[in-house]
């Protein structure tokens, strides 16, 4: 199982956790996450492979200068 980590807004990849050994979503973080949460962030494909859509760095930025941005479905893509 890997773990890939995808901005949300722009869809860069982030980074990759690789699945060498057993990685529980207690040791990622996710047992703090509600439902929701989890189902908007968090995707399974067929392989067992995980997808965490998060924010990067460049789109927090941009977010944070420019709040309005917020207002639109798909403000940076």
């Amino acid at each position: 199982m890997a773990v890939n980590y995808i901005c949300k807004h722009c869809r860069t990849p982030i980074g990759t956790i690789a699945g060498g050994g057993e990685i529980t979503e207690q040791q990622l973080g996710f047992d703090f996450l509600t439902l929701e949460e989890r189902s908007d962030i968090i995707t399974y494909d067929q392989h067992g492979d995980v997808t965490v859509k998060v924010i990067c760095d460049y789109c927090r930025e941009a977010l944070e200068a420019n709040p309005e941005l917020n207002l639109i479905a798909s403000p940076l893509q």
